[in-house]
């Protein structure tokens, strides 16, 4: 996934750290990224969200607020209508780039801004919130020992995830008087909202309340036992997907199809687990996880090599079936194709060789009002299936450093 890393000016004028990830193929549509109260750009959530988005040709741009990270200002002099005034800086950074958002994504307190933001970006046709809260003085609960000190002295120093902020009497003024109904009401775009029902920072109550004030298109996505930062790598793959593929539905993500006759296009496989075997695999608008047993080290959440293998010959061997008996108009209600594959001795399935060599069984099951004529040609047609005849004959695969 190519990265670019620059900055660009906020809402004060400070300059803003951003990190921009890209497709690998054609880019297609942009997503504006806004993290946590008191996060980063870089927390592991927003990471896994940004690299789905990326592999299904949308770029993803996340960037720090002003005085977060590696951002320039205060913390201090910051508060939610700056977030919001700091969300639409990077809205124009990205038109000035010819890359104008369609998709904002915004965690716990950036999710109550990018509802607030979206009606100062026309380009906008999505909005999907993570863990985000209802009531904006929900995220004073953080610092509530600290009320009265900040109150009574104007700004105080707070301690949150084990590091020091300075809030400000204005930052608590900001929250109080924001109201989120008609920014949600009049949100002029679809919404997702994805919520851990176990949150422990934002209450579930909170994505009930932006859900009954949206109007359709929306989504309610609960989040199971995740925690309020995604802090799983479970949960924030999780959400990455669901954010993936509700977003392709609103999103034009239609890719030019090639001309018959020429290649596919590029099947991508990159790392998704470098712990581990998971992998991404990306082939145009789709999407799907390789993986190894636990047996041997993987985590199972997708087919293995062998398996995809293995799949690719079942599936070609249907539609094989299914196309003869089309133009045949010949009564076939229902292909299915079960494959095994195994590694024996050439001369035990009657290969001349007595090296080992795989072994694919194909059983195939025909439901219809079929004779045996019939049922008969469509188990010779499977033979002639292109994966099959692929697989039978000699390859040459030619590899090189990229």
């Amino acid at each position: 996934m190519p990265t670019e890393r620059f900055t660009f000016p906020g809402h004060d004028g400070g300059q803003l750290s951003a990190r921009l990830d890209l497709p690998d193929g054609p880019h297609l549509a942009t997503a504006l990224f806004a993290h946590c109260f008191t996060c980063s750009k870089d927390i592991p959530a927003a990471r896994r969200v940004a690299a789905r988005l990326a592999g299904l040709g949308i770029a993803v741009l996340r960037f720090d607020f002003t005085g977060l990270g590696h951002s320039e200002g205060e913390f201090e002099n910051t508060n939610f209508t700056t977030n919001v005034q700091d969300l639409v800086t990077a809205c124009a950074e990205l038109d000035k780039r010819n890359m104008t958002p369609s998709l904002l994504i915004g965690h716990s307190l950036g999710g109550a801004a990018v509802l607030k933001a979206a009606a100062e970006m026309d380009s906008i046709k999505a909005v999907a919130t993570i863990g985000a809260p209802f009531d904006l003085e929900h995220v004073t609960h953080n610092f509530a020992h600290a009320l009265p000190d900040i109150m009574r002295d104007g700004i105080a120093e707070v301690s949150l995830g084990g590091r020091s902020f300075r809030i400000s009497n204005d930052f608590l003024e900001d929250v109080a008087k924001g109201e989120l109904t008609p920014a949600i009401a009049n949100l002029n775009a679809a919404l997702l909202v994805l919520h851990g029902p176990r949150d422990a920072t934002v209450s579930i109550d909170n994505a009930s309340e932006i859900f009954l004030a949206a109007k359709h298109p929306k989504s309610f996505v609960t989040l199971d036992n995740a925690d309020h930062l995604l802090s799983n790598a479970e949960d924030a793959e999780y959400a990455a997907d669901v954010i993936a593929t509700w977003a392709a539905r609103y999103l034009d993500l239609r890719r030019p199809a090639p001309p018959i006759g020429t290649p596919e296009g590029v099947l991508r496989v990159s790392e998704a687990d470098p712990n581990g075997y998971l992998q991404d695999i990306h082939s145009g608008p789709h999407h799907v996880l390789a993986d190894e047993p636990a047996a041997y080290g993987g985590t199972n959440k997708g087919l293995t090599p062998y398996g995809f293998l293995s799949a690719g010959l079942g599936a070609c061997t249907s539609m094989t079936i299914r196309m003869y008996a089309r133009r045949k108009g010949w009564p076939l209600d229902h292909v299915s194709v079960d494959v095994t594959h195994d590694k024996v001795h050439g001369q035990d399935a009657g290969a001349e060789t007595k090296a080992k060599i795989d072994r694919f069984v194909r059983t195939i099951t025909l439901t219809g009002d079929l004779d045996e004529t019939q049922r008969k040609r469509l188990l010779e047609i499977a033979d002639r299936c292109p994966v099959h005849q692929t697989l039978e004959r000699s390859n040459h695969i030619d590899t090189k450093l990229a």
